[in-house]
């Protein structure tokens, strides 16, 4: 379901650290105790950028892709990349970049039913080497017609835990608005760089609200009432306001098969599914991303943006591989999902 680009719409530009070569295994029946046949091999260039780029570029949404390649696999993942007519502009480094491996274990429909993901650490990245991505990174800035960044992923050893703050205060000061899609230390550190959206999901939540230093926040999301919970829709609402707290301009928490909580200054509001999409849900956190990035670089509305990210995410779960959406279920599954405003 390619679209043509918007007339004079800027490009939407992602960062992929850690970028990989994903393969995913589609065979019935694991034995995780024997041989298995594969039925079908998917590989392609991967990493949760490269994810978002391809959702992007589905809707026809001009992109361009940056990070770090080294080694056979980063040779391997931008020819995928060049390929399927993805821009990028890819740092080189020594190391090899990492191989990630999706199996899934098919339903009698032909269904994803069950979905395992391994993912390698990735290369150490050197402090030169970071230092020539940041420098590429601030040039195409400076050229312009970046209309929205997305950092997102996993950071491979050797990145400062903070890398992304920097990085997106780079963006800021280009006036190019920043989506952080990050978990761990990367997430906490994240609202330094004072991004417009910080879209975690609930355990990502939770987990950077129960390792961060001292109270959350100042409505107390952690403290006395012991470590955050990811299936505690109040912790989930009290920890979005947290990292608004520390610089996030708005924050977005995937809910899973319960939908969206986004919190803004507008309001916050969240996206309920009218059913729940079966299949692989590797790639729905970028689906939703870059329905986010979408409605960030054309002004929509949060209630309209959160509703087609809510649905571009479901509409990736039934995709048989990370960075693609299922068109028919993408047109079903939008008019239903409900926009609930959300009060404290």
């Amino acid at each position: 379901m390619t679209l043509p680009p918007p007339a004079s719409a800027g490009t939407i530009l992602t960062v992929t650290l850690n970028l990989a070569l994903d393969v995913t295994y589609q065979t019935r029946d694991v034995d995780w105790n024997g041989v298995n046949r594969v039925r079908a091999v998917h590989r392609r260039a991967g990493g949760k950028g490269v994810n978002v780029a391809r959702v992007l570029a589905a809707l026809g949404r001009r992109v361009l892709v940056t990070g770090l390649a080294g080694g056979a696999v980063g040779d391997a993942a931008r020819a995928d990349l060049a390929a399927c007519g993805l821009p990028a502009a890819l740092t080189p480094i020594t190391g090899e970049s990492r191989t990630t491996l999706t199996v899934s274990d098919l339903s009698p429909g032909g269904a994803a039913q069950r979905t395992a993901l391994f993912n390698e650490p990735g290369p150490v990245v050197s402090a030169g080497e970071l230092d020539g991505f940041a420098g590429a990174l601030e040039e195409r800035l400076r050229r312009g017609g970046i209309a929205v960044a997305v950092i997102s992923g996993s950071m491979p050893p050797g990145v400062p835990a903070d890398f992304y703050a920097t990085l997106t205060g780079r963006a800021r000061a280009h006036g190019v608005p920043v989506i952080v899609d990050a978990d761990g230390e990367a997430l906490r550190h994240a609202p330094a760089g004072r991004p417009a959206i910080v879209k975690p999901n609930a355990e990502e939540l939770a987990r950077a609200l129960s390792a961060a230093p001292g109270p959350a926040g100042s409505d107390g999301s952690r403290g006395a009432s012991g470590p955050a919970r990811p299936d505690d829709p109040g912790q989930a609402l009290r920890g979005a306001r947290a990292l608004m707290e520390t610089g996030a301009g708005s924050v977005v928490v995937s809910l899973g098969a319960d939908g969206l909580l986004a919190v803004t200054p507008e309001g916050a509001w969240r996206a309920a599914m009218p059913y729940r999409v079966e299949g692989n849900p590797t790639g729905a956190g970028d689906a939703l991303v870059a329905g986010l990035a979408l409605g960030l670089a054309e002004g929509t509305p949060w209630p309209d943006r959160l509703r087609r990210a809510a649905a571009l995410g479901a509409a990736a779960v039934a995709a048989p591989v990370a960075g693609d959406i299922d068109g028919d279920v993408l047109r079903e599954v939008e008019p239903g999902i409900r926009i609930e405003p959300v009060c404290d």
